[in-house]
């Protein structure tokens, strides 16, 4: 996951309120079991010092927010500038709550809904209906080719006139060139992760065909259905986040391979345990986290992250005075966000040593 979206929380002012619960919608009741969920979730803030307004908000976002029709969970964290993550999970986590000088996200980049921007292109032979996906906003272009006939003539429509199909074809293909110019235009302006092509298969392939190198190696081809004969909005959301899921898992699955490649080799481009992956971060040496079951472990640190320790020795030794004890599951995320660092949660495939791990941009030495 990337640590883009976690940036804002670097310049929020603690103490930071973080409450992870499951919001399933299976239930004609569910939103009342909402409420009583969040009746528990105040008294836990409030038995851990959190301030009113903190509360408050908190109670505001989750009431203010309908949960997903299915199993899910919702991540909130607020601090006293207000809510700043307000999220649904796609796995229940919790319930956990926290009132404590930093934020506590692991369950979100665990289970966030991680989704970049992409682009949705339904093709055909006539022209492409475009919607634009970032940031949570949605924005729908049309383009209608100018290009005509695009349906080959019969021979009997067309007496003495040679071939029907020479500018039927030609037809086609200038609609095709239009759609592709304008998807290349708004990938070139956008940078979207992803472009997700809806048609029959004739289309896709001449669409497909029409793109830059730049452009194609971002294509998604999705079958769905066909722009002229419709397709299953529902189908296409669980195509997207199928997509998204296998990138995700991808993504563990060549951190992992980097991991243990750079522990096996010595190459000294990973790491692990709170002394190397605190080192790392100070030295902003760190390209992914792996965040594994690092438990109650805390760290130390100076009057910023940016002298992550694991002991009082240790930032002694660096000339610095320890001012702050935090949970090492709080410190180690937020760190690696500051130095732009990949955050990843472990699975089967990773155990490193204190239940953290990092791959490297370079070797210590």
């Amino acid at each position: 996951m990337q640590s883009e979206r976690f940036r804002s929380l670097l310049t929020s002012h603690g103490p930071f309120g973080s409450v992870y619960f499951e919001d399933s919608h299976t239930t004609a009741d569910a939103e009342a079991q909402i409420e009583l969920k969040w009746r528990a979730l105040r008294e836990q803030l409030e038995q851990q010092g959190a301030d009113p307004a903190l509360t408050e908000s908190i109670g505001q976002a989750i009431a203010d927010t309908r949960p997903v029709v299915g199993t899910g969970g919702r991540a909130v964290v607020a601090s006293t500038d207000g809510v700043l993550v307000n999220e649904h999970l796609i796995r229940p986590a919790g319930p956990v709550v926290r009132v404590s000088p930093l934020p506590y996200i692991v369950p979100v980049v665990e289970h966030g809904s991680e989704e970049p921007s992409y682009l949705v292109v339904a093709v055909d032979h006539e022209g492409g209906d475009i919607t634009v996906h970032r940031d949570g906003a949605v924005i729908s272009d049309r383009v209608d080719g100018e290009g005509y006939p695009v349906h080959k003539a019969s021979r009997a429509e067309t007496p003495g006139y040679g071939d029907p199909q020479r500018p039927a074809e030609a037809a086609r293909r200038q609609n095709i060139r239009a759609v592709a110019d304008r998807v290349t235009s708004l990938v070139d302006d956008q940078s979207p992760e992803v472009v997700f092509v809806i048609g029959e298969v004739r289309s896709r392939a001449d669409f497909a065909s029409e793109l830059p190198e730049r452009v194609q190696s971002r294509v998604v081809e999705l079958q769905v259905g066909a722009r002229d004969s419709g397709f299953d909005d529902k189908k296409v959301r669980h195509e997207i986040d199928q997509e998204f899921q296998r990138r995700r898992l991808a993504a563990i699955d060549h951190a992992a391979q980097q991991f243990q490649a750079g522990i096996g080799s010595g190459s000294g481009l990973a790491t692990e345990g709170l002394a190397g992956v605190t080192a790392a971060l100070r030295a902003g040496a760190v390209e992914t986290l792996i965040i594994g079951d690092i438990g109650d472990a805390t760290v130390v640190a100076g009057d910023d992250l940016t002298t992550v320790a694991p002991n009082e020795n240790v930032l002694s030794e660096l000339g610095t005075a320890p001012t702050q004890v935090l949970r090492a599951d709080e410190a180690l995320p937020m760190a690696a966000v500051s130095t732009g660092a990949a955050l990843i949660r472990t699975d089967e495939r990773i155990a490193p040593a204190d239940g953290v791990g990092a791959v490297l941009r370079f070797a210590l030495r």
